[in-house]
């Protein structure tokens, strides 16, 4: 099977409105591979796609692939080190981070290392197996094709899904990014199938270009990639995490997506009673605007 994407196998010339374009910055961002209110985020944990909000699961949509768009990206991909083992369901800050892949923040009290190239969590090996204890990940805002006018979502990948060159089309997002630019186009000029890599025995996101956007949602999508949210949802910082973190109101859920079932929680008050569930119509409203 041929590398070269599917959009550019049909013979089809680049629309006039995209050809004309220079590479952006979040194109280019990608290319080189470097590195506040209540977010919206796709997780891919489990290897399905849910959405999320200010850490509440509110929908997940068990398909294999899903049609984004991206808006933006950070400019730079950032690192992480947890001291702790992972438990799920447990949100914690990392002990040392980077938002430039570079220095630690400024923010950090103890950080682990003066420069992030030399520290010794960046050393293969320092990590389970052959991984490294301070991984790599980068943020992108991105938009439903079925809701380009609608929210922006944050979606962070790890390093599983950014580096390498790929193989039978199946394209990490840096590659993704450098062959849409070989065609002339930016990442956000098309839509892209964001895919789980069933052949990866570790968590792995592929690219797939499928049409170019037409000139009404182009435009909409710069819109969108200049967008407070997006800059938001591109930054990387750390806060202490919420314990009475409330998804945000909606009475629906994205097309694609199915409502998350309620978590019916222990009436403290009375024992062995449990609480009402909570009312998810009104629960989830935000999510329809």
């Amino acid at each position: 099977m041929s590398n070269e994407m599917s959009l550019f196998t049909s013979g089809a010339a680049i629309p006039a409105h995209i050809a004309k374009r220079e590479l952006s910055e979040t194109t280019k961002a990608l290319m080189g591979g470097g590195g506040a209110s209540e977010s919206r985020r796709i997780s891919v944990r489990g290897n399905i796609f849910r959405l999320t909000v200010g850490g509440q699961e509110i929908a997940k949509n068990e398909d294999r692939a899903m049609n984004i768009i991206i808006a933006a990206a950070a400019p730079k991909t950032s690192r992480t080190y947890y001291s702790a083992t992972y438990q799920e369901g447990v949100a914690v800050s990392p002990d040392c981070w980077s938002a430039d892949g570079d220095h630690p923040s400024s923010t950090i009290a103890q950080p682990e290392s003066a420069n992030c190239a030399t520290c010794t969590k960046n050393i293969a090996g320092s990590g389970q197996g052959t991984s490294r204890a301070c991984r790599y990940t980068h943020r992108l805002a991105v938009l439903l094709e079925n809701d380009i006018t609608g929210n922006v979502y944050e979606l962070t990948l790890a390093a599983t899904s950014l580096f390498g060159k790929g193989e039978n089309g199946k394209l990490p997002l840096f590659q993704y990014a450098k062959q849409l630019a070989t065609h002339g186009m930016n990442v956000t000029d098309v839509v892209t199938e964001l895919r789980f890599d069933t052949d990866s025995a570790t968590p792995k996101m592929v690219f797939r270009a499928v049409r170019p956007l037409e000139v009404s949602e182009l435009e909409a999508v710069l819109d969108k990639g200049a967008s407070l949210e997006a800059i938001q949802a591109v930054t990387t910082s750390f806060q202490p995490a919420k314990t009475d973190a409330r998804p945000a109101k909606s009475n629906s859920a994205p097309q694609g997506f199915n409502v998350a079932e309620p978590t019916v929680r222990e009436n403290k008050k009375t024992t062995g009673v449990p609480a009402a569930a909570p009312d998810l119509a009104s629960a989830l409203q935000d999510w329809a605007d």
